[in-house]
């Protein structure tokens, strides 16, 4: 399967590469002598830039916005995941701060509170250029007042641990941190605020991608009180998260900007790369080696063990007549059970694996565009029908490191780990299931 696997490998560095910040931002950043425009927005020509960029995309972003927009840049903060600087160098005059990722941090509170401060700081005619990616919620999350880094913190893990999507997870934070929710357009003092924005959520949503910190906001609390409700969380939360959240319904705590608040007024905004950017990629570059490729439809989404049996099932079904690439795009969720490691896409690949045991002709990759799948060095997982098999031989059972949340410790004793290291983007994740005609015969 070396050979399957190397094409898949190739598949999914070419899908990355149509999601790279630096690409993406340039295709919405344009300066020719004096004029620079930013998603069609025309920057007068007295106007300077304040840059603020968070996310894992966040240093290749502010790179390629420093180098366009030249002296036009003011200054700058950059906040990114813990190992994701080295995608791009960072350039002067712009700051850069690493934080945790996916549970915050005392440096994530810092960020947080240092770039609601930078927003509002400057001249009144400045720009405030806001480049967003995924993982920007965890990054710069500072407590509303009445409220600790520790209660947000763990609230943050029961949701991820409770297989919360991340349009739940966001509508909670979105009414227990400072900066999201519209906030810090509001901090930008009434200046002009151009949002570019690359997607890591199921419908490009701005509201949501990195807890929408410059849109409107259409939650309320009494719908962040209802997602922990519906999780089965709201024992087990801080009482200050259930609290406030309760006081917050009852009207007693500031909501966050809503639709048609001034704060709104000058705010430019575009998602600059995405999901199906990196699909179309993928698809593309298939193609051009001679596969056959079919899309399989809507975005992945649910619990990844499902999707991963889902998947196997499909890949039994189909009998091809031509060597085929079946591919598709999406965010699964994982509700932890058991006490292993992992992420959603080695254990999506893991699910596969066993609904794939035995079964020659179908190879399957499910990978993290960021190259960081869960709190692990691994981004995904390749998965056959020979995978429950090499496990068995080297001590490991995949049913049993299934039931265990445990498909790193799996993958990483059968070989099937797929490391990449940060990619320097985030569009969510990508399964590539390639198909082989001969297995017909």
């Amino acid at each position: 399967m070396d050979r399957e696997r190397e094409t898949l490998g190739r598949l999914l560095q070419a899908a990355i590469a149509a999601a790279d910040p630096e690409v993406a931002v340039a295709r919405a950043m344009v300066r020719r002598g004096e004029r620079l425009e930013i998603a069609g927005l025309v920057v007068p020509h007295a106007a300077r830039l304040r840059i603020l960029a968070a996310g894992k995309a966040a240093v290749g972003m502010a790179a390629a916005a420093a180098r366009i927009a030249g002296d036009r840049v003011a200054a700058g903060l950059v906040v990114t995941k813990d190992g994701h600087a080295a995608a791009a160098k960072t350039p002067a005059p712009l700051a850069l701060h690493e934080a945790a990722h996916p549970v915050p941090d005392a440096r994530s509170e810092a960020a947080g509170r240092a770039l609601l401060a930078f927003a509002g700081e400057g001249s009144a005619d400045e720009v405030v250029l806001v480049l967003l990616s995924g993982g920007a919620s965890a990054l710069l999350a500072c407590p509303l007042p009445g409220l600790s880094l520790g209660d947000v913190a763990r609230t943050t893990s029961l949701l991820l641990a409770s297989g919360a999507a991340i349009d739940e997870i966001n509508c909670v934070r979105k009414h227990l941190c400072d900066l999201t929710g519209g906030r810090l357009a509001r901090a930008a003092r009434g200046r002009t605020v151009a949002l570019l924005a690359i997607s890591d959520v199921i419908g490009d949503r701005l509201d949501v991608i990195g807890s929408g910190p410059c849109v409107p906001d259409p939650t309320r609390y009494s719908d962040a009180l209802g997602v922990l409700r519906t999780r089965g969380l709201l024992g087990e939360v801080p009482h200050a998260v259930r609290t406030h959240l309760e006081a917050g319904v009852r009207g007693q705590r500031d909501e966050s900007p809503k639709p048609g608040d001034g704060c709104f007024s000058k705010l430019r905004m575009a998602v600059v790369a995405s999901n199906h950017d990196a699909l179309v990629a993928a698809e593309r570059t298939a193609r051009s080696e001679g596969l056959r490729t079919v899309p399989i439809g809507a975005p992945l989404a649910g619990e990844a063990r499902d999707v991963g049996r889902r998947l196997a099932a499909l890949a039994r079904a189909v009998r091809p007549s031509t060597p085929t690439l079946l591919l598709a795009g999406g965010e699964t969720t994982v509700t932890l059970c058991g006490a292993g490691r992992g992420g959603r896409s080695q254990e999506l690949a893991l699910a596969a694996a066993i609904g794939l045991a035995g079964h020659a002709g179908a190879v399957l990759l499910a990978a993290g565009t960021d190259g960081t799948d869960g709190p692990t060095d691994a981004a995904g997982a390749f998965a056959d029908g020979g995978t429950v098999a090499r496990g068995a031989a080297r001590g490991v059972v995949a049913a049993e490191a299934l039931a265990a949340n445990d498909a790193y410790g799996f993958f990483d004793a059968e070989g099937g780990l797929l490391r990449t290291g940060p990619t320097g983007t985030n569009v969510m994740d990508l399964v590539l299931l390639l198909r082989d005609a001969a297995a017909n015969a």
